[in-house]
């Protein structure tokens, strides 16, 4: 049945009624509501939590990017990482926080090699976020503590839209055993790969 609009004028109640009948419109991406999730920031460890509070899971996080075209995801891991580890088929763009230092030097109390931090982070994040121009951003590092560190520096930077932490990552928490087995991207069963495609880390073409 077709309806005109001055039918709908003349008729206020009829207006009314199709406003509130009328079912909201489910677009694929649902451009600029909120995300929800289930985490809070009382249920996280210090070195996870952020200033700005927001907070998702690498779960939650692939079904959001699903289904939002207005959402980005930056992985802030280091190159390597991306390369031996492998990540999201989902990520948009690679921009290290930190990098591996060349020089190596050996942590022995923590069992690893040190890293760095990059000194093009905050600019070269910046430039990306204003390119896409998106509603929102995710951040993902390994397992939730580079991606707070980031997401705390690019608030301090100005960025002045909603930044998330990923904060299980793409590798997840460590397992009583020790083996990251308990959460994160690799985990969720959502797409990832190893072979790192052209232009992921723009500073590397």
């Amino acid at each position: 049945m077709t309806i005109r609009l001055a039918q709908i004028a003349a008729t206020p109640a009829l207006a009314l009624s199709l406003v509130f009948s009328a079912p909201l419109m489910a677009s694929a991406d649902n451009h600029g509501a909120a995300i929800e999730t289930t985490v809070t920031a009382k249920e996280l460890p210090g070195k996870k939590q952020t200033e700005t509070g927001l907070y998702i899971t690498a779960a939650e996080s692939g079904a959001l990017l699903d289904r939002r075209d207005d959402v980005i995801l930056i992985d802030v891991r280091s190159p390597e990482e991306t390369m031996l580890v492998g990540y999201p088929g989902a990520a948009d763009v690679n921009i290290p926080f930190k990098l591996i230092d060349p020089t190596h030097p050996f942590n022995a109390e923590k069992g690893r090699y040190e890293m760095m931090k990059n000194p093009s982070f905050i600019p070269a994040a910046k430039a990306y976020i204003e390119a896409a121009a998106p509603e929102a951003v995710l951040i993902m590092c390994r397992s939730g503590g580079r991606s707070a560190q980031a997401v705390d520096a690019l608030t301090a930077a100005g960025l002045d839209l909603p930044l998330y932490s990923v904060v299980d990552g793409f590798e997840g928490d460590k397992s009583d055993a020790g083996k990251r087995s308990v959460n994160g991207w690799k985990n969720a069963g959502l797409d990832w790969t190893y072979k790192v495609r052209e232009g992921y880390w723009p500073a590397a073409e």
